[in-house]
């Protein structure tokens, strides 16, 4: 299976913000909801830019297992992504991206007599 769809989202998280595994599955329609992202950002590939990092357990979480797990918040410290105990601070770091605009099947009148 290609990931390169969760890739291309997860790139789109800004510095200082994070989604969660449920997220990026909604936003996807993953069949397999969160452990099917969870199974693309394990497999994410390494230097090719993809802020992995950003992406979470709900309720702001580090799922992910030492040495990693250190490093992901580390990683989130850095770019400024503050921490309540062993969570991000969901209310000041969910990144929720624009909607797109759905297409409507109806063809704009003309106003021409």
């Amino acid at each position: 299976m290609s990931w390169s769809g969760v890739y291309s989202f997860v790139k789109r998280i800004p510095r200082g913000r994070v989604v969660t595994y449920g997220q990026v599955a909604r936003a996807l329609k993953l069949p397999g909801g969160a452990r099917t992202a969870g199974r693309a950002m394990f497999a994410c590939p390494s230097g090719r830019g993809i802020p992995w990092h950003r992406v979470i357990g709900a309720q702001g979480r580090i799922l992910i297992r030492e040495p990693q797990a250190s490093l992901q918040r580390k990683l989130l410290e850095s770019e400024g992504t503050q921490f309540a105990g062993l969570r991000v601070d969901m209310a000041a770091h969910e990144w929720k991206p624009a909607r797109k605009k759905k297409k409507s099947g109806r063809k704009k009148r003309s106003h021409k007599r």
